[in-house]
């Protein structure tokens, strides 16, 4: 459960453009509409319902995928909350998880039906989704949840007591970030009167005071039929669904109370405003707001377009004058479609050793300079084809729809997503610089400092047109072409995969079906070297493999930017020690095109000297900004004591200093050695899935890669279990509202063991699942200590080596009751083990979660990819989870019993317990010393 995330791509990516439909999607007739709904019309494969008692419905058939999503966004947010209830609205967002008396305990139903859930709160909308294998069980079950808890979860005060320390506890991880804690204070400065000037969290009092009746008051009012949207999409049949839908919402009655309507506007900002934070941190930043239209008018597509022009990487106006610049190691830029009128958000990060006045600067130049000359056609163009192009990709998912149209929803209407496609093909330069000259104004503006302007130049912000009167005549384009109904088991996988292996040759699998919109999916792997080449060159192979799309011989970086672009492909490469590679979303018809441009950019890198400094100055920022991060010291410490390889070693875990100190001293010819002395494809592996022509792309595989050879061979690197002595640290991280806690041991296994199947489970029960694991339960549900807990394991397929590994963020002040609780909870899965309710629970849970990913394109891609590296089919898949049917309760006790012991396990505690200490003078609340050696 969260809030809407900050991202620095805007919500419009959620939906995109169609095509015509290859599998025809069975229509349901007006007879065959459930008596006390209605049809209200279809737009593009998605077609509105609407009940007697209020209820929208939006139907998205997609056989394509064995998967289903429920979507039901309620039209409340943190823009509904008055005063004294900020972060009411994410608060019961929280509760309802608690349970109802038809679905007493939500979260293990969630993990019984292998479900992917969450819940989401923001500024004009809850939403509340689970993505599950396509059943009818499933279906009926997930309806019935949603239908349930929409008028009768608990919301009980025993329930609030432990929930809002786990809000509370989210808010405290938010308080450590710097990006968020800014953004929040521009915002409050930027509204003086409007609810988006508050974040959807809340203030800290009103988590910790609601009275639980008026927590009740406001979910009766706003959790109602009449102010919902229910949206369900993936593999159902409509019809059927429809019935379903009526059995279960149609009992709920209309209210008879009327919601308010929000009536205050936020007045026409009259000068520059400034919003100075100064608190722990290892980055400045440099930010800005400007005031904008609601997402549903004209002009918000030109305005998202002018974002674009300006923060795209590496063209735009902004990353020129900053980060070319060498003022700024990044910058970014994004907009609020909001239903009110709402802002645009621009920023920087700038190293400690820069001046803040100069990047700051050279901001607000910039800025104010798009408001006096308009920007060229080509970059208009370039960012509409940068905006289209994610937002087609992104509706080729029905997955991908049934939740990013909330979004929409909230703005006035759904089809909103598809009047911000059109008009976003129809912005011009002209459009562009309108908009920046009406809200790119001095006195539209909240920075870091106040200037009194004598003369000031206002901006009249429109309010939102009649959502109804744009949409009413809309139809839309053709739907979509779908795919085939494809089975994800591994024994049908291996049936349809080919696979091609030589020895000193790229390995090939390939796995054609249709697919939703002709989308593909693509994974290379090259791998590198061996023990003694690699010594020393970590940071060398990291730089070299980040360096690989910023230019080759005969395209510049934004050359080969726009010709992904325009081939409707998403690539990113990766690499770092061993291994480099590249992953691929593109269409059917796109993919030979795409695959030859990424031969090109692997064969044929420019190494250009001044993108590489300026990726050592983003790398080196990023560095910097984890200094005192609770999150990284703890985990970078804990990968210190467990992994004691010696310096040099391309297995060995710097410091910070050290990463700093390396990234320094690297060069750009110790680069282009790396990659002639590296670089090849006689040991690599590459695997597609998805809508393509199999013989041709074969073909392009074999002439672009056949003779691609490595100077110097690859040895796999053995990584062998390693005997550490248990260690119990604490890190002091002044001025940090939250703490950090890692705990774990390596474990002498590797996956073909007898006991992996049984650990694979136990760590499931333990601290896998959703919120409903013992140490979730325990230490967020019961206990109320932390918002994010859980464990991790294991194990490598080719070496004696595991790990098990658990986590968890939390206040300072709560350090010993934390570490003791999950000592408990260790303890007791030794010694007590677990139920063969909770084995048979998990089971169908974790066996449905392998099949939900096995169904992502990208997900299958990646394993057989690497299983050709591990000479493995998919029929190892299938008798793994034969082993996990067959499993005992006393199966998973001993092989837990002889794996874990308490007393071998290294804790890493960071966090500022001094400051809990001063604050709570008669209580020590120092982090305990429990397990492995006490070493201050």
């Amino acid at each position: 459960m969260n809030r809407a995330k900050y991202t620095l791509k805007p919500l419009r990516y959620a939906l995109g453009a169609s095509l015509f439909a290859l599998i025809a999607i069975p229509q349901v007739e007006a007879q065959d509409v459930p008596e006390g709904m209605k049809k209200i019309t279809s737009v593009e494969g998605i077609t509105e319902y609407q009940m007697d008692n209020g209820l929208k419905i939006l139907m998205f058939p997609d056989p394509s995928k064995p998967t289903a999503t429920v979507n039901m966004t309620y039209l409340v947010g943190s823009r509904h909350e008055g005063y004294g209830e900020t972060g009411m609205a994410h608060l019961l967002e929280h509760m309802v998880f608690k349970g109802t008396p038809g679905h007493p305990n939500i979260p293990q139903e969630l993990t019984e039906h292998g479900a992917r859930p969450n819940g989401t709160t923001w500024y004009d909308r809850t939403n509340y989704f689970e993505t599950f294998s396509a059943t009818d069980e499933n279906l009926k079950w997930a309806l019935d949840l949603e239908a349930d808890r929409m008028v009768n979860s608990y919301i009980a005060k025993k329930d609030l007591e432990s929930e809002f320390s786990v809000v509370r506890n989210e808010f405290e991880s938010g308080e450590n970030n710097p990006f968020r804690v800014l953004l929040q204070r521009v915002a409050s400065a930027a509204f003086e009167w409007h609810n988006y000037g508050k974040t959807t969290i809340g203030n800290r009092s009103d988590i910790e005071n609601v009275p639980i009746d008026n927590l009740k008051a406001f979910y009766q009012k706003y959790y109602q039929p009449d102010n919902a949207v229910l949206t369900v999409s993936g593999k159902i049949d409509e019809a059927k669904t429809l019935a379903i839908i009526q059995e279960k919402f149609g009992k709920i009655p209309k209210p008879a109370r009327k919601l308010p309507v929000s009536y205050t506007v936020e007045p026409t900002q009259d000068g520059e405003r400034f919003a100075a934070v100064r608190r722990t941190g290892d980055v400045q930043m440099v930010a800005c707001a400007y005031h904008i239209m609601p997402g549903s008018h004209p002009d918000y597509p030109a305005m998202d377009v002018l974002v674009e022009v300006l923060t795209a990487e590496p063209n735009g106006k902004l990353y020129k004058n900053l980060v070319d610049a060498k003022k700024a190691s990044s910058q970014y830029g994004f907009g609020f479609a909001l239903h009110d009128p709402g802002f645009v958000y621009f920023g920087a990060e700038v190293l400690k050793e820069n001046s803040l006045d100069e990047a700051r600067a050279a901001m607000l130049a910039t800025l104010d300079s798009a408001a006096m000359k308009k920007p060229s056609a080509e970059d208009v163009e370039r960012a509409k084809a940068s905006i289209l192009k994610n937002w087609d990709l992104q509706f080729r998912s029905s997955e991908r729809v049934g939740l990013g149209i909330s979004e929409y929803i909230a703005v006035g209407d759904w089809r909103m997503a598809y009047l911000f496609r059109d008009n976003v093909r129809k912005v011009t330069a002209d459009d562009v610089f309108r908009v920046a000259q009406q809200y790119l104004k001095p006195s539209n503006r909240t920075v870091g400092t106040f200037i009194p302007t004598a003369k000031p130049d206002r901006t009249e912000v429109p309010e939102a047109p009649d959502v109804m009167a744009l949409v009413k005549e809309y139809k839309g384009e053709a739907a979509m072409a779908q795919g085939e109904a494809f089975d994800p088991s591994p024994e049908n996988i291996e049936i349809r995969t080919t696979r091609i292996e030589k020895a000193n040759a790229i390995e090939v699998a390939l796995l054609p079906k249709q697919t939703r919109g002709n989308v593909v999916a693509a994974r290379m792997t090259v791998r590198l070297g061996d023990e003694r080449s690699l010594m020393n060159k970590g940071t060398i192979a990291s730089l070299t493999a980040s360096m690989l799309d910023k230019g080759t011989k005969d395209k510049t970086r934004q050359e080969i930017k726009d010709e992904f672009d325009r081939l409707n492909a998403r690539v990113n490469f990766f690499g770092g020690n061993n291994q480099a590679g590249v992953n691929i979303e593109t269409t059917r018809e796109n993919l030979p095109a795409v695959m030859k441009l990424v031969a090109d950019v692997l064969k044929t890198p420019s190494f250009d000297a001044t993108e590489f400094e300026k990726l050592k100055q983003e790398e080196l920022a990023q560095i910097e900004s984890q200094r005192s991060e609770p999150q990284a010291i703890a985990i970078n410490e804990y990968r210190r004591v467990t992994s004691p390889y010696p310096k040099g070693d391309i297995r060995y875990v710097a410091t910070f200093d050290e990463d700093v100190a390396d990234l320094k001293g690297a060069t750009i010819d110790q680069v282009k050695q790396f990659y002639k002395d590296f670089y090849g494809a006689d040991n690599a592996s590459i695997a597609v899935v998805g809508d393509f022509d199999k013989d041709e792309i074969q073909k392009i595989i074999d002439n672009q890669f056949g003779s691609w050879k490595s100077a110097k061979p690859f040895t796999r690197i053995a990584s062998p279990y390693q005997a550490v002595v248990a260690q119990n640290k604490s890190f002091e991280t002044p001025d940090k509202a939250n703490s950090m806690f890692v705990a774990g041991l390596n474990m002498p296994l590797q996956d073909s063991d007898n006991d992996y199947p049984a650990l694979v489970m136990a760590n499931f029960m333990l601290g896998g699942g959703f919120i409903n694991s013992r140490l979730a339960t325990r230490i967020r549900q019961k206990d109320g200590l932390s918002y994010g807990v859980g464990s991790q394991f294991n194990a490598s397929s080719l070496d004696k080596n595991g790990s098990f590994l658990a986590y968890a963020i939390y206040a300072p002040e709560n350090a010993e009751k934390l570490e003791q609780a999950f000592k408990e909870e260790i303890d007791r899965a030794v010694k007590e083990g677990f139920t063969a309710e909770e084995l048979k629970a998990a089971k169908s849970g974790y066996l449905q979660q392998r099949q939900v990913s096995r169904a992502q394109d990208a997900s299958l891609a990646s394993t057989l990819s690497n299983n050709l590296y591990l000479d493995r089919t998919m029929n190892w898949d299938a008798d793994f989870e034969k082993k996990i049917e067959a499993l005992t309760p006393a199966d998973v006790k001993a092989a837990a019993a002889k794996y874990i012991d308490y007393d071998k396990i290294t804790v890493i505690k960071a966090g500022d317990f001094e400051k809990a200490r001063k604050d709570q003078p008669k209580k020590d609340n120092a982090p305990a010393s429990m397990g492995g050696n006490p070493k201050k």
